[in-house]
Order: structure tokens, then sequence, then C-alpha cells
């Protein structure tokens, strides 16, 4: 009993309850403090768990059930099924998802994010061009500053599409300047069309790149799709079942 007591105060404390710790010694024996403490500690977690889905900023997204498997050419499945288990997250390391346009990459990584939400991780989704422009657009050292201490912030920063547009030497250092604040401390996950090595064509003349690549790639895990868009296969059945629906309208009349 009293080590029961023991836990219970412990929970009151973790939860910052000064008032009933200031009348523990009368309350601590009430048969409705348990079933308090329980709702305070129930209410917290959804509270929390809503400010960081909130904070993610994740968007709408298919579930990873929803993903043909069949699709794409290339696709390891057992490699995107053990990142669930996030023990490279927990260990702060990169992850980066290679591939053509259209094969899962930003499906992948915002089922990833939504997964390290829900296992009580902060992450903030956003994409290159999003980020590297805000970073881009602050008018003093200071706003400079805290953008950057925002994307410093959560444990999983998710950049997604990078490669798809190209940037100037300024953007390439400010990219440099999120990683560095991040490296090897808490992780980045990429999604980009484009192999380290075309990286310069992202931002040409850039003498940066160098190092982002060789900071984001010490303890990074690389997961590599290829195969053609799916979108556009989606888009053809689409526009297949629609002429099909004529033709048939067609016969009728």
């Amino acid at each position: 009993m009293p080590e029961r007591k023991d836990r219970l105060r412990e929970r009151v404390e973790a939860l910052k309850l000064h008032g009933v710790l200031a009348h523990w010694e009368e309350i601590s024996d009430q048969p409705w403090l348990v079933p308090l403490v329980e709702w305070e500690e129930a209410e917290r977690i959804r509270r929390g768990l809503e400010r960081r889905l909130k904070q993610a900023r994740l968007g709408s997204f298919k579930p990873l059930a929803d993903f043909d498997w069949s699709w794409p050419k290339t696709i390891d499945r057992a490699q995107i099924d053990e990142l669930f288990r996030f023990e490279w997250l927990a260990r702060g390391h990169n992850l980066v998802l290679v591939g053509p346009n259209g094969t899962g990459k930003t499906l992948i990584a915002k089922n990833l994010a939504h997964q390290a939400v829900l296992a009580g991780n902060t992450v903030r989704f956003l994409t290159a061009s999003e980020l590297l422009n805000t970073l881009a657009e602050q008018d003093s050292s200071i706003s400079l500053r805290r953008k950057l201490a925002l994307y410093a912030r959560p444990q999983l920063l998710c950049i997604d599409e990078l490669g798809y547009l190209s940037y100037d030497s300024r953007h390439a250092d400010l990219l440099f300047e999120v990683v560095s604040r991040r490296y090897e401390k808490k992780s980045i996950l990429i999604t980009t069309n484009k192999p380290f090595a075309e990286w310069g064509e992202v931002f040409p003349n850039a003498t940066t790149v160098v190092t982002i690549v060789d900071r984001l790639v010490h303890r990074c895990e690389l997961v590599a799709l290829d195969g053609d868009s799916y979108r556009l296969k989606e888009s053809k059945q689409d526009a297949n079942k629609r002429a099909e629906r004529r033709r048939k309208i067609s016969r009728r009349s």
C-alpha cells in the first residue's frame, strides 16, 4: 500500500498538480484521487498528440495500406517496414528516399512522419521550396535565427521534394545551416528525385553542396525506389474509365 501511494504521488508530481500535493496528507486516501490523476494523464496525452499533429503540418495523405507495392520496379519492402520501428530516429540518424517522380516517396515519408508523431515525437513536414524560401525571405539576422531554431527544434524534420527546383548559393548556405544545427543530434528525412551525385545541379556553383551531402549521409539510411509514375498510371486509368462511360452513353443514344 505505501508503495502504491508513493507511485501515485510520483504521478501527481509529474503532472505538476501543486494544489493536490499541498494537501497530500489530507486527500491521498480519497477514492476519487486515482480517477482524477488518470483523467488528467489521459487528457494531457490527448492534447499533446493533438498539438504535435498540428505542428507536424502533414496535410492529407493516403495510408500506407493503400500503397501498391507491386507498382515500383525497385523497392525494398522489408527495409521500409523496418523503418517504422524508428531505431534510426532514436539514434538521430537521417533518412533519404530517392527515386523518380510518382514512385511513392512522399506517401512513405508522410506515413513515417505520422507514425513518429503517434509514437510521441515532435515532427515538422515541409517542402524544400517552403523551407528554403522561408529562410531566404527573413529580413534580419534575428528573424533568420528564429526560423533556423524552429527547424532545429523537432526530433524529426521532413524535407519533401528536394531536387525538383534549382536554387542559388544563398539557398544552399541556408540548407547547410539547417543540416549543421541538426547534425548528429536530430534526424532529417529527405525525399528527392536526384541521387547525391546530381545535387550540384540543384544548387549550381554552391560550395557547400559537398559538405551538405557529407553530413547528411553520415549515419544515414538510404531508400532507393525506381519505376514509372503511379500518379500517371492513375490518371491514365481514370481517363480510360471516362472514355468507356462516354462510349456506353453513345451506344445507348
